[in-house]
């Protein structure tokens, strides 16, 4: 099936209770066992497994391609349950451009748990290798990347990952399986923050793993998720589900969107540089274009004359919102370096741009005025 088509009847059927086409929400913590203390219906506690939970997972497995899922409470507890299902002493490989929040959480938990990092430039799958040590185990991959939009060649660096011994993890939050699916290009691990794109709307907190083979390190995935209950709650799970439902056609109008700003912005006297993989020019052009079907909404942009230049961008804004995290509706803006820790590396003149389903002229228009 299409991924149309899998968004919309991936997760469920109709309700076999009640036949109800939507489905319902099952807020129960415990489920009735038989006198002889099986359980009819496969369900035994809230921590475990739910209803709703199963249903969410089985749709993210189906437009994944992979052949199990785990939900959890948020996109960090997920990419959380990845480093606890390694092992002391085991090595990890990350983009030097990568979500902030992920490298605070090697740095500030796992390093005092035995894990050990090294960063390599992933714009250029080349230099992964000679980041390589024999207790590496995992590579973990985002592209495009927060907030510079760098771009992996998933396809190349999941091989590198594997011919040394090691698993090749993505973060697919930006891209979307609509965008992009790197399961199909050799990945063993896609990681999502189902706050984003996936829920769609911005009134949901959720994050997911999808495993392209269900081994015994997911196995060890699904314990961290079972045993430490940083689980998606039933509410959740069916916002996510019923957000997945219009995904493919929203992704279309976000990156038809952010396309049409990119270019604006690309031609502005007052930016200094635009970070879009949709344009010819962008560094990572050639490979987003042949790993992804669609560039996605975000937008990030470097405003001439730094700090100050950018921020009054931003208290000139009428349509977009000062405001942080992406995929919704609304349009979005925000300085990025503010919400990072001091030394990330983010250019102190970067504004991060969710471009989100309002009129693109509208956006355009907002723009101009506020860049004066």
């Amino acid at each position: 099936m299409r991924v149309e088509t899998l968004a919309v009847h991936g997760g469920h059927g109709a309700d076999a209770a009640t036949g109800a086409v939507a489905p319902p929400i099952y807020l129960s913590t415990t489920f009735e066992r038989e006198t002889d203390g099986s359980l009819p219906h496969g369900y035994l506690y809230a921590r475990d497994a739910t209803p709703n939970r199963a249903a969410l997972e089985r749709v993210l497995a189906a437009l994944e391609g992979g052949r199990a899922a785990a939900a959890f409470s948020s996109g960090m507890a997920a990419t959380m349950a990845v480093f606890q299902s390694l092992a002391p002493g085991d090595h990890v490989i990350l983009p030097t451009s990568v979500y902030y929040g992920t490298r605070k959480l090697l740095d500030q938990v796992f390093a005092r748990w035995g894990l050990t990092m090294t960063s390599a430039d992933m714009q250029d799958a080349d230099k992964v290798a000679p980041a390589l040590r024999p207790t590496t185990r995992l590579v973990w991959v985002e592209s495009p990347s927060n907030p510079l939009l760098a771009v992996a060649d998933i396809e190349r660096i999941a091989a590198i990952a594997h011919d040394a011994g090691a698993r090749c993890a993505v973060d697919n939050t930006w891209a979307t399986p609509v965008a992009q699916r790197p399961l199909a290009l050799g990945a063993d691990l896609v990681m999502h923050s189902t706050t984003k794109y996936l829920g769609g709307h911005g009134d949901v907190t959720g994050g997911a793993l999808v495993s392209r083979e269900d081994d015994e390190f997911f196995q060890r995935v699904r314990t961290v998720q079972t045993a430490g209950g940083a689980v998606a709650a039933p509410f959740d799970c069916w916002l996510v589900v019923r957000g997945i439902k219009t995904l493919p056609y929203r992704m279309r109008a976000h990156t038809a969107n952010a396309t049409a700003v990119a270019e604006f912005l690309a031609s502005h006297p007052k930016i200094e540089a635009v970070h879009y993989p949709g344009l010819a020019t962008h560094p990572g052009h050639s490979i987003a274009f042949r790993q992804m079907s669609a560039f996605g909404g975000m937008v990030s942009v470097q405003v001439r004359g730094g700090r100050e230049a950018s921020l009054r961008v931003t208290s000139r804004v009428k349509v977009f919102t000062r405001a942080t995290s992406l995929g919704g509706p609304e349009s979005l803006v925000e300085h990025r370096a503010s919400v990072e820790a001091p030394g990330s590396g983010t250019p102190d003149n970067l504004l991060r741009l969710s471009i989100g389903l309002e009129h693109a002229d509208d956006l355009i228009a907002d723009l101009d005025q506020a860049l004066g």
